[in-house]
């Protein structure tokens, strides 16, 4: 159970470059980072408008002189403080993440980024790098994974309660986009543009999510090959708004991700189901709060969130007891939490004894969407992974 108690000897410095007004993740990245007294927001690159992210940052309670008009600014002048800045996280559109995380790697900041991570595997695998040679900590925004039932399902399949893992069916696929919004929203207009979001759209967007949550679930499950089918269904996109993928894993279990924007009527729809030999698990990311549990010739049962029947990692973060719902703001609090107690733990020199979406999550979301695309320009041909 969380407290609210410490954990570090004294809020890290923190800033953010990206995430002001108008954004549509800013706020929760703020929220998530000051929740537990981890972080201080000291300073900020907030908007490509340097009047605007000013204003915005004073608003905040950031000292006027540490509002400033573009990150390489910021980096440069944050060095010459003794209070200087300690961390730093990623909120800007998707084609900035590399130039910024690298920067901030190389002025020796640990660094909290928006995923995906780059456009690239190699320029992901070249941030890998530079994050072992630095020692700095780098997380990468997969926010969904801080749910306490994310941990629970996590610890079932370490224990055995499922079996051998044979078929994990999962899905991110909304609705929001299924006509032309980005003609009216610029947050979505760069999603839907290649030079600023990338080789793909919902891939990347949505799809990415999926794949993490299964690495954080099922670590020693790596995938063979993969075969995907994308299509683009709302005229003048340039990039997919829907995909199929389905994977092979080593151990001979398959996996399918429908990745979609288009999926009309649904207002989220992420969601997965694995199924074991023994048993089956599922979420609803709309009811995080619950994992459904069904073992084969048993009564179908569905586990809640701050109950003592429950594997103690998946009670560590509970911040307030069973019955009582939590939900998006408290997993990314539970996530941020993990940044500063990596953070310590690093800067003294011990081991961090416990996971979290890291550079090789990162490395791993870029390779995924990398494959997938490869796959469906080839006709949707199966390609080695």
């Amino acid at each position: 159970m969380i407290y609210g108690e410490k954990n570090v000897e004294k809020p890290i410095r923190w800033a953010m470059v990206g995430g002001g007004k108008g954004s549509q993740i800013g706020y929760i990245h703020r929220s998530a980072a000051l929740r537990d007294f981890n972080f201080e927001l000291v300073a900020g690159a907030f908007d490509v408008d340097p009047v605007r992210g000013r204003e915005f940052g004073e608003n905040l309670h950031v000292a006027p002189e540490r509002c400033y008009p573009d990150y390489k600014t910021m980096f440069a002048e944050e060095a010459k403080r003794p209070d200087g800045i300690q961390a730093v996280s990623i909120a800007t559109p998707n084609f900035t993440h590399f130039e910024i995380a690298k920067a901030a790697l190389e002025a020796g900041l640990h660094v909290y980024c928006e995923k995906p991570l780059c456009f690239t595997t190699a320029e992901a695998e070249e941030l890998e790098a530079l994050v072992k040679k630095t020692g700095k900590v780098m997380f990468v925004s997969y926010g969904y994974s801080g749910h306490q039932m994310i941990e629970q399902a996590r610890e079932m399949v370490e224990n055995g309660d499922l079996g051998e893992i044979r078929i994990i069916n999962m899905q991110f696929s909304h609705g929001a986009h299924n006509v032309a919004v980005e003609k009216k929203s610029a947050g979505t207009a760069w999603r839907v543009d290649p030079k600023k979001a990338g080789p793909a759209y919902v891939l990347g967007d949505v799809g990415t999510h999926l794949i993490y949550l299964s690495e954080a679930i099922m670590p020693k499950m790596e995938i063979k090959r993969l075969m995907c089918s994308k299509q683009t269904f709302v005229e003048g996109r340039a990039l997919e708004d829907n995909a199929m993928t389905i994977m092979e894993y080593k151990n001979g279990a398959v996996g399918y991700v429908w990745s979609s924007c288009v999926n009309a009527g649904s207002e989220f729809g992420e969601r997965f189901r694995i199924v074991g030999e023994k048993a089956s698990i599922a979420w609803d990311a709309e009811h995080p709060n619950q994992l459904a549990y069904e073992v084969q010739g048993k009564p179908q049962s569905v586990m809640q969130r701050g109950n003592g029947y429950l594997y103690a990692g998946a009670l560590a973060d509970d911040r307030i007891g069973g019955g009582h719902p939590e939900g998006l703001f408290e997993s990314w609090g539970n996530l941020y939490t993990r940044f500063a107690k990596a953070i310590d733990k690093t800067e003294k020199g011990e081991p961090i004894d416990f996971w979290y979406p890291d550079i090789h999550a990162g490395v791993l979301g870029v390779k995924w969407v990398e494959k997938c695309v490869e796959s469906a320009d080839k006709d949707s041909a199966w390609v080695e992974y």
